[in-house]
């Protein structure tokens, strides 16, 4: 059965995907947000301390230029390795959409995932995505942490090597295992060659540092913050390093810090196979569903596509063949957001009753960005990987590996498979992490929303609960729905609760349940 290539499957959070659905739910808003104690005004508040050994870079001045209409850009220069600042600097794409008054509240800094997901990419879609009271009040600023993009970015290999990577396939035989090893040392090789020094040096410590440095040079006292996915364990780490400087900070779809890539591929693995299930039974439900039978019958039928792509991959009507791990992509992908559901039904219909693999190809190649000419808008799933193996310590070896594909299968009969044996991509990897896997509480922060989706398969709400609870200043809002994050898509309560709480100030309710 399929092994994907992959660090794990923290995959980008599918925020600017899925713009077209923004703003569209309907709910209805539960107990009105309490007022906070009130803090000092922004301009009474005093600039943080600079560290000394930084001053260079948290005094350098910034040459904003227009780039597109109602965009300015800017970079910032940091240390490659801030035990070493007087050593080689790397730079940070920023991208600022400028508030809609005169005197906006100040700026707001916002991240979509990933690990990978380009801030600068968020900001252009925030008209889609962010409600116009918000942007009103905030300079919404983007920016690409190191190792994505338009940053100092990682680097392995060209276009066509990556779609042979995404479409190669491994079976769990000993000499697939040792072919797919193989791979990864390769893979490992060559982003250590493209990349350099800076391979070293993607961890979400170093990114949440380029933060702060990013949040002193536009003269903001404290972060202000919107991080969705991965965005939410950037934005707990920065909360641990600076709890003094920390503002309004809302975390959506957030990950546990404490877990290990075991524990996270578990759970995802049980998120995604139950949110196909709950797809299927609203297929079942409705016209020209592919599927048949029951809900059991019908996820069957699903399983039994991904074994025949394993060995008898889909045509496409292009010189590109549908293979089991572009399937897989294929499939998962639709998973993050219920208003997408329509296209996956649309997909597997074709799969199935015309063995064309067309759809589901353009749905796996819209996860990992790439464009119809061949190219791709972003390095997202090198940046991914390579961001996650350096996060992320290698847990076990081949035999812990082979215990845990068995339990993965257990949780998940049609996509455990494909997510098993992950860590053989880290433990090719040229570096090892230098940070172990913790609890936060960022103890003296300001209050820190943390969003939670019950319905999340990429990030389960238990995880929200996790990092709530974590948090000293922690407060649960739950939405109860499917798909991957909330603000954006999920009516009137979540919106509503987040700009009280940015634009204002208030603090929702701990325990609001949208």
């Amino acid at each position: 059965m399929t092994r994907i290539l992959r660090a794990s499957l923290c995959l980008v959070a599918t925020v600017a995907l899925v713009a077209c659905s923004a703003q569209d739910a309907d709910d209805d808003p539960t107990d009105p947000p309490v007022a906070a104690e009130s803090r000092s005004p922004r301009a009474e508040q005093p600039m943080p301390e600079v560290p000394a050994e930084l001053a260079t870079f948290y005094e350098q001045s910034l040459r904003w230029e227009e780039c597109g209409d109602g965009f300015d850009c800017t970079e910032v220069t940091v240390p490659l390795d801030y035990a070493e600042p007087d050593g080689e600097t790397i730079t940070i794409a920023v991208k600022r959409r400028a508030a809609g008054v005169e005197e906006p509240v100040g700026s707001l800094l916002v991240n979509p995932g990933g690990p990978g997901g380009s801030g600068v990419q968020l900001v252009e879609s925030a008209s889609l995505l962010f409600s116009s009271e918000l942007l009103d009040g905030f300079d919404v600023i983007g920016f690409d942490p190191r190792g994505v993009n338009d940053s100092s970015a990682v680097d392995c290999v060209d276009d066509a090597e990556l779609d042979r990577i995404r479409a190669e396939d491994y079976d769990e035989t000993a000499e697939g295992l040792a072919e797919f090893a193989s791979a990864a040392e390769e893979l490992a090789a060559a982003c250590a060659e493209n990349t350099g020094d800076l391979l070293a040096h993607v961890d979400t410590v170093s990114a949440a540092r380029d933060v702060d440095v990013v949040r002193h040079l536009l003269e903001e006292p404290r972060l202000d913050y919107l991080g969705y996915s991965y965005g939410t364990h950037l934005g707990a780490v920065y909360a641990e390093l600076f709890p003094e400087n920390v503002g309004r900070l809302v975390l959506d779809g957030a990950m546990d810090p404490s877990l290990g890539t075991g524990e996270i591929v578990r759970g995802q693995a049980a998120g995604f196979e139950r949110a196909l299930r709950v797809y299927v039974e609203d297929c079942l439900a409705g016209p020209g569903c592919p599927l048949t039978g029951d809900v059991d019958t019908a996820v069957g039928q699903v399983q039994q596509l991904l074994e025949l792509a394993s060995h008898t991959p889909l045509p496409t009507g292009t010189d590109r063949e549908l293979t089991a791990p572009l399937m897989f992509s294929g499939i998962i992908m639709p998973l993050y957001d219920d208003a997408y559901w329509m296209l996956l039904t649309s997909a597997l219909d074709a799969a199935i009753n015309q063995q064309d693999g067309s759809q589901l190809l353009l749905l796996a190649d819209l996860s990992a960005e790439r464009e119809p000419d061949g190219t791709y808008a972003t390095n997202s799933t090198e940046a991914n990987i390579a961001i996650n193996c350096i996060d992320y310590p290698v847990e076990g070896d081949l035999e812990t590996w082979r215990a845990e594909a068995k339990e993965l299968a257990e949780i998940s009969p049609t996509f455990g498979p494909a997510l098993a044996f992950g860590d053989v991509t880290c433990d090719a990897w040229p570096h090892e992490p230098t940070v172990e896997r913790a609890p936060v509480t960022a103890a003296g922060a300001d209050p820190i929303v943390v969003i939670g989706t019950t319905g999340d398969p990429a990030t389960p709400y238990e995880w929200s609960e996790a990092l709530a609870a974590q948090l000293e200043s922690g407060v649960l809002v739950t939405y109860e729905g499917e798909g991957h994050t909330a603000y954006g898509r999920a009516g009137e309560c979540i919106t509503e609760a987040v700009d009280g709480y940015l634009l204002d100030g208030t603090v929702p309710e701990d325990g609001l349940v949208c």
